[in-house]
């Protein structure tokens, strides 16, 4: 996205006005996502239908005039028996099988219980907590 301007606001010159502003915005982002869910669930309801409409009349798609919707299926991988994948994978190190993610919750009830864990630090995140009064 080269060549592309970032945009620049007008900060509030005191904080009591950024949190006014701060409230003002995220409202206005609430309702617009609102709009977004509304025109998502129909989209949805839209494929949901062309996908139980079609394969009953045995056509692999279907064209208007500014579309042409296919019907695509693709295999997804499901684990049926953790136990036994776990060990394949401990067992072959295809550790590639697994995506990189902590599991926060366990993570973070081991430190409340002075656990450690090998490999594992803590990264401060700052955020804002916003409240109407």
């Amino acid at each position: 996205m080269a060549g592309v301007k970032k945009k620049t606001f007008k900060i509030p010159k005191t904080l009591g006005a950024c949190a006014d502003r701060l409230y003002e915005v995220r409202q206005k982002r609430l309702a617009m996502q609102k709009e977004v869910d509304e025109v998502e669930a129909e989209e949805k309801a839209l494929k949901e239908h062309i996908i139980q409409t079609l394969p009953k009349s045995e056509a692999s798609g279907v064209a208007g005039k500014v579309a042409r919707v296919t019907v695509v299926t693709k295999d997804v991988p499901q684990v049926k028996d953790w136990d036994a994948f776990y060990k394949y994978v401990s067992k072959t190190k295809s550790f590639d099988l697994l995506q990189r993610r902590l599991g926060e919750t366990a993570v973070k009830e081991r430190w409340e219980n002075g656990k450690k864990i090998p490999g594992v630090e803590a990264f401060t995140v700052v955020s804002v907590s916003l409240n109407k009064v």
